[in-house]
């Protein structure tokens, strides 16, 4: 699956999830948070498509996947960012 794939199903994953995703300019690669009661993942729109889907990846992963059902490539995307954050 290519990155821009993986992005628009794990775009579509936080949308069913209730978690809103913005693309904004800034000095930053981006992540989840809570503004105003309002669940968002803040995403660099600068950033290639590879690491765009790897921090909606981890943001997902840090509000919970387990009881979703996921493309078996989007899960296995997720658990390899979730890996790689561990081991930085």
């Amino acid at each position: 699956m290519s990155p821009e794939q993986l992005l628009r199903e794990l775009e579509e994953l936080a949308s069913r999830s209730g978690i809103g995703i913005r693309f904004e300019k800034g000095d930053f690669d981006g992540g989840y948070c809570i503004l105003k009661e309002e669940r968002l993942i803040v995403v660099n729109k600068k950033l290639a498509p590879a690491r765009k889907a790897s921090v909606v990846a981890q943001a997902i992963a840090e509000v919970g996947v387990d009881e979703v059902y996921l493309k078996p490539a989007v899960r296995e995307f997720i658990e390899d960012e979730l890996s790689k954050a561990a081991k930085a």
